[in-house]
């Protein structure tokens, strides 16, 4: 076995198959025939194999599935930086831990009608598998949901007071003002500045141990998770006076919930902007120049995606045979987007639903259980020979 990956704990992968021509010798012939041309030629092309043949890097991603049993030696995939933070802060990775489940959810509701659907692995060191190899706008958004869900997780926390190293925003004490007139700090606002800080500094500290082209996107596609978070903050505000006049106001500043955020990061999915290094390598320039230079932002991403049609190993691809489309629709949830032209299964399915509900004083609901037929359609399997040339 050899680890092929960037960064410690790196994922174990096999070595790369042999060489077509390549026969397997015993060492002593193999000792023997050092000098020989084809073994020579037989060493290079394995090389090559090794040198190209990607690994997939464990992730702190994982740190999700550890729940309450995080133990910082025990997550495969951290940098020396991440593991000192971890073993520092171990109230905060549990926060992390659960905002990263948090972010997960939201990938998947995002992406819910959509041939990639952020499917996740069980018990796999690398959460989405090999799809992440590949430096996609799939790529692009999982890095700013996930860099987005651990400033969410560690600001609420902190004015949970669930951590010891923050706690509400402490700058925002005094009087301020703002379209309606003055008002005074007061309630606990969000620490949404600890909550960036502390999440820049764990979660870019693999990109930043690693400087090249797939590191630089990771970094700004970091970034551009942490500020949408920021972009919903909102002021909220209690009245006082006579009457609820609001003569007096007391506001606080508070996140929003996280699906604005995930819907916002999931239009800038949509337009996601293909890019390539510029020439000194310290950022980017447009792969089409018909196309507008990306701002701070925006998702940026170097490769096209595959279609996620079929299942490919080889892409990360589990396909959507079997997946569940709408016959009706036209978008990407429809039958003949979902299933790509293969066709669908219909089902005819019986569920129980509560029905006919009625409130009874005091203080219950009580409702009626109805029995409702459905036809569910699923995406085919492709044939054979066409699966086989994916794997």
């Amino acid at each position: 076995m050899l680890s092929l990956s960037r960064g410690a704990g790196a994922a174990r992968i096999p070595l790369a198959p042999r060489a077509p021509g390549c026969s397997q010798l015993p060492r002593t012939a193999a000792l023997a025939a050092g000098t020989n041309a084809s073994s020579r030629l037989c060493f290079a092309v394995v090389l090559v194999l090794l040198t190209l043949t990607p690994g997939v890097d464990s992730s702190w991603w994982y740190i999700g599935a550890l729940g309450a049993r995080v133990i910082c030696d025990n997550i495969p995939g951290l940098v020396n930086k991440q593991r000192q933070l971890c073993q520092r802060y171990p109230d905060i990775m549990q926060s992390v831990g659960e905002g990263a489940k948090e972010w997960i959810r939201e990938c998947q509701h995002q992406f819910r009608h959509h041939r990639w659907n952020c499917s996740t692995l069980d018990r796999d060191h690398t959460v989405f598998g090999r799809v992440m190899l590949r430096s996609s706008r799939e790529a692009a958004f999982v890095y700013a949901i996930s860099s987005a869900g651990v400033v969410y997780a560690i600001t609420r926390a902190c004015s949970q007071g669930e951590l010891k190293a923050c706690s509400c925003d402490p700058l925002k004490r005094g009087r301020s003002k703002d379209e309606r007139g003055e008002f005074d700090w007061g309630g606990c606002s969000d620490n949404i500045h600890y909550g960036i800080k502390f999440a820049k500094a764990f979660v870019d500290a693999k990109e930043k141990k690693v400087k090249d082209a797939r590191a630089l996107m990771n970094l700004h596609n970091n970034r551009c998770g942490r500020t949408a978070v920021k972009r919903f903050l909102k002021l909220e505000c209690k009245c006082h006076g006579v009457s609820g006049s609001c003569t007096l106001r007391t506001c606080w500043l508070a996140m929003s919930d996280f699906r604005k955020t995930g819907d916002y990061l999931r239009k800038k999915y949509n337009g996601a902007i293909q890019v390539t290094m510029n020439q000194d390598g310290t950022g980017f320039t447009v792969a089409n120049k018909n196309f507008r230079k990306p701002t701070k932002t925006d998702l940026v991403y170097f490769e096209n995606s595959p279609d996620y049609c079929v299942m490919d190993k080889s892409a990360g691809s589990l396909g959507t045979a079997g997946r569940v489309c709408n016959k009706l629709s036209r978008g990407t949830d429809g039958c003949e987007v979902m299933c790509c032209g293969r066709g669908y299964d219909t089902t005819r399915v019986t569920r129980i639903t509560k029905c006919e509900c009625k409130f009874h004083w005091c203080c219950a609901v009580r409702c009626k259980e109805c029995e409702d037929t459905v036809d569910v359609h699923t995406c085919k399997a492709p044939k054979r020979a066409e699966w086989l040339d994916q794997t």
